[in-house]
């Protein structure tokens, strides 16, 4: 089962889902700005991407504000768990790997 964190207001995002959807794949949506995961979450999830800095959103004022260094994967972890903006999306996880869908096309290596 694919879990596609999704923000619906992103064009990358719906993206994704309609590739999903077209495909017949079966996956469960995670808005997770309404539902954001928590610290012990973000370091699994952490864990199944290739590259763990790639899921912070560096460029969002958010972030820019902090003045930090996105080389420690802690204080990204914990930047994201307060503030689930500045996490990136869409994001589709198999529970054994997750893929950051830029492009969104890139989420479908997880159906070979």
């Amino acid at each position: 089962m694919i879990t596609l964190y999704h923000n619906p207001r992103c064009s990358k995002s719906r993206e994704a889902l309609a590739l999903l959807e077209a495909r017949g794949v079966e996956f469960r949506v995670h808005r997770y700005l309404d539902d954001p995961l928590d610290i012990p979450a973000l370091r699994e999830l952490a864990g199944r991407v290739d590259d763990p800095s790639a899921l912070l959103r560096s460029n969002e004022a958010e972030w820019k504000a902090l003045g930090q260094e996105a080389s420690d994967l802690e204080t990204v972890i914990a930047a994201i768990a307060e503030t689930p903006k500045l996490m990136q999306r869409p994001i589709a996880d198999r529970g054994d790997r997750a893929i950051i869908g830029r492009p969104p096309e890139a989420i479908l290596a997880l159906l070979d």
